[in-house]
């Protein structure tokens, strides 16, 4: 088997597109629709909410279906205790130590902001792991994805031998040969019914406790994920597809923001109301999913060869994770108060914010040993370099 190419890049570029993401929810406007960051500048924007929500469709649900690949493909050379006790590591010790030494920056530049600590940071970090704040107690922020991914490794991996009995091959093969309409309407299904029976009860926390929309709809796209696997017919399908996906994603999209923001000046009977809402909730799914299948169908016709940069760029994935929005704070804190200009004031937080992710990992984590773990790295490997076959993708996060 040959290394996916495909998975490994789009792993690094939706990871990529978080970072923007995130830089984007500084300057998005109204800001009481996008909480998420303690700071937000002065020349928000209220154009960004639609290229903010066109990603944010898909963006969470699209890493936690790689997740689910990345599964199936350590699956083929790991038993079911040594898979488990390497998601184990691989996940809950940079979420320790990411709760304990990388988010505290964010909650201290929360704190100075709105005046509720003084400005010291050892100070801050010494009561934080003692007794915490009232209003910047210990928490995972932007690592929340690691517990969630984990919990979903863990109840998956009692079910694969089921999964892999006669009956359970029997009904992935059923899956794997869904093909057009089918393909792009059936996984849609029960995505909208998470959104018509959750949604609304349980509004996304990223708490995990009580969670349960988000539960339902992350661990059924990391199912999604462990099912596609490698099958050929199903990935040639989705390249097959990929333009006429393109396409019914981006009508998906535009016809689901028409209804969303402008229905209800027309419906108002009763009955035109509550079609109106499951239509946009169906097409909210939809370009969820077909965005999706757009996005794998283009990035295998495109993205499966041996790039020189995928290598260095899959491995500096984890740790720039990590990093990357507490640095984005940090240089958003010493910026925001100068007053720099709707240009150059976010181009030099992304830019710090990029510098410093790649600064810190080249010459810190990466080099030294007993910091690799902590974000998510193997140790460095000390022997003679043995030859090897190529590989399936199974360092994804």
């Amino acid at each position: 088997m040959t290394r996916r190419h495909d998975i490994d890049a789009l792993r690094v570029l939706a990871f990529g597109l978080l970072i923007l993401y995130h830089a984007g929810m500084l300057y998005v406007a109204p800001v009481a629709d996008w909480q998420g960051m303690p700071l937000h500048s002065h020349y928000l924007a209220t154009w960004l909410q639609y290229p903010m929500l066109f990603v944010n469709r898909w963006r969470m649900e699209l890493l936690f279906l790689i997740s689910g690949l990345a599964v199936h493909f350590m699956r083929g050379r790991t038993g079911l205790a040594g898979l488990a006790w390497k998601r184990t590591l691989r996940l809950l010790l940079p979420l320790v130590f990411g709760m304990l030494v990388v988010i505290p920056i964010q909650s201290y530049v929360g704190g100075l902001t709105d005046h509720m600590i003084a400005p010291c940071f050892g100070a801050f970090l010494l009561h934080y792991w003692t007794h915490g704040y009232e209003d910047y107690g210990l928490t995972w922020a932007h690592l929340w994805y690691l517990p969630y991914l984990w919990l979903f490794t863990m109840l998956l991996l009692p079910l694969l031998p089921l999964l892999e009995s006669r009956l359970g091959q029997r009904l992935r093969a059923g899956c794997l040969r869904l093909r057009g309409a089918s393909l792009l309407v059936h996984p849609v299904l029960p995505l909208f019914a998470y959104g018509v029976l959750l949604s609304w009860r349980y509004p996304e926390t990223h708490a995990l406790v009580g969670d349960w929309y988000a539960l339902a709809l992350y661990a059924t796209m990391f199912f999604y994920g462990y099912l596609l696997g490698t099958d050929n017919g199903l990935w040639a399908e989705l390249s097959r597809l990929r333009r006429v996906t393109l396409a019914l994603a981006l009508a998906c999209f535009a016809a689901y923001l028409c209804l969303d923001r402008f229905a209800g000046q027309f419906a108002h009977a009763r009955a035109a109301v509550i079609v109106v809402k499951l239509l946009t909730v169906w097409l909210h799914y939809s370009y969820t999913w077909i965005a999706i299948t757009a996005i794998l169908g283009w990035g295998h016709a495109l993205l499966n060869r041996p790039f020189r940069w995928l290598p260095y760029a899959r491995e500096a994935v984890y740790p720039w994770y990590v990093l990357h929005q507490s640095l984005l704070l940090f240089f958003a804190w010493q910026l925001l108060p100068l007053g720099l200009g709707p240009v150059s004031e976010p181009v030099l937080i992304l830019l710090g914010t990029i510098g410093g992710c790649a600064v810190l990992h080249e010459f810190v984590i990466r080099r030294t040993r007993w910091l690799r773990p902590l974000f998510g790295l193997d140790a460095p490997h000390s022997g003679p370099k043995v030859s090897a076959a190529p590989r399936l993708a199974d360092d994804l996060a």
